[in-house]
C-alpha cells in the first residue's frame, strides 16, 4: 500500500491476487468485513509481531481507502458500522413499522427471570458475538436455573420467542430484491440447510418498511433475517450489513452473484436509485411464489 498526504505519488493498495490499484481510479468499493488476517502475519516470530503487522495492515489501507477514495461505498464504513449494533437496528425497524421481537439486554439474573415470566418462552443469543465456532440462537427454559454469574459475566439479548415455522431471508442489492422462505421448526435455521427453501415473493408492504429501515440506516444493501407467525405477519430480526448470499444460489437456482454484480456495475455506472435508498423509489421486487 502507498499514500502520501500531499499527493506526490498515487495512491494504490494491492489486491489478493497480486494486482496494484489506483484507489483514485476506482468508481465503486464492497466494503466488507475487513478482518482478515495478513499472509505475511503467519510468519510472524511471536503474536505481537503477528498482531502489530495485521492491525497496521487494516489501519492503513482503512485510513488510505477513507482519506482517498471518492467512488460509491457499498456501503459507507460508518453506516455498516452502526448498522450492525442489533439493538440499533431494532430500533430503527420499529420506528419504521416492522414489529420486532420485545427484548432485553441485561447481566441481571433478576431482570432476566422477570422479563421471562412477563414475556413467556424466550431465546437468547450473543449482543455482537466473536470469530470462531457459531454461536447459534438457544432457548432459555427457566432462568432462575442458571447460575447467577453467568449472566454476570457479560450481557446477552434475550428476546420474546416468535412462533412459527417460515423463516425469511431478505437480500436486498440497492432496490432489488430477492428473498428464500426456509420452512423448518428450528429456532437457527443455519446448522441444517436438508429443509425445504424457496423463492418468496416479498409483498410490497414488506418491501417498502425494508426500504425504509435500510434509508435510515444509510445502508445500500442489506442481508435480512424476518420471521413469519403461524398468521402470517412479518417480524423482524436483524439485518447483517454484509451478510452471506451465495449459499442460497444453487438451492434457489436463482443467480444471485450475477443480480450482485449487476447491482455493482449500477453503481459503478451511477445509475440512479441503484445504489442509495431512495425514500420515494418503487423497490423492484420478482413475482415468486409463496409456500404455504
Amino acid at each position: 500500500m502507498a499514500w502520501s498526504s500531499h499527493g506526490e505519488s498515487p495512491t494504490t493498495v494491492l489486491t489478493s491476487d497480486g494486482r496494484t490499484v489506483e484507489v483514485e481510479d476506482v468508481s465503486v468499493l464492497w466494503w466488507r468485513r475487513m478482518r482478515a488476517n495478513q499472509q505475511a502475519s503467519a510468519r510472524a516470530a511471536n503474536d505481537h509481531e503477528r498482531r502489530l503487522v495485521n492491525n497496521d495492515c487494516r489501519g492503513a489501507l482503512g485510513g488510505i481507502l477513507l482519506a482517498s477514495f471518492r467512488g460509491q461505498w457499498i456501503s459507507p464504513p460508518e453506516a455498516t458500522d452502526r448498522a450492525a449494533d442489533k439493538l440499533y437496528q431494532l430500533a430503527v425497524a420499529r420506528a419504521a413499522g416492522f414489529r420486532v421481537p420485545r427484548t432485553l439486554v441485561s447481566q441481571s439474573r433478576e431482570d432476566v427471570v422477570e422479563f421471562a415470566g412477563r414475556i413467556g418462552k424466550i431465546i437468547v443469543k450473543p449482543v455482537v458475538g466473536a470469530s470462531g465456532p457459531l454461536m447459534f440462537t438457544q432457548y432459555i427454559d427457566d432462568p432462575a436455573d442458571i447460575p447467577e454469574e453467568s449472566f454476570r459475566v457479560c450481557p446477552a439479548v434475550y428476546q420474546e420467542y416468535i412462533p412459527g415455522r417460515w423463516h425469511i431471508r431478505l437480500n436486498c442489492f440497492g432496490d432489488h430484491m430477492y428473498a428464500a422462505l426456509i420452512e423448518t421448526d428450528n429456532l437457527d435455521w443455519r446448522p441444517d440447510l436438508n429443509v425445504p427453501i424457496e423463492k418468496w415473493h416479498v409483498p410490497e408492504d414488506v418491501a417498502w418498511r425494508t426500504t425504509e429501515v435500510l434509508r435510515r440506516l444509510g445502508l445500500r444493501m442489506g442481508i435480512i433475517d424476518i420471521k413469519l407467525t403461524p398468521s402470517g405477519e412479518p417480524v423482524w430480526l436483524e439485518v447483517n450489513p454484509q451478510g452471506q448470499f451465495l449459499f442460497l444460489e444453487p438451492i434457489l437456482g436463482e443467480p444471485l452473484a450475477d443480480h450482485f454484480v449487476d447491482f455493482l456495475l449500477s453503481c459503478a455506472g451511477g445509475e440512479e436509485g441503484t445504489c442509495d435508498a431512495d425514500p420515494e423509489a418503487r423497490p423492484s421486487v420478482h413475482p415468486m411464489p409463496v409456500r404455504r
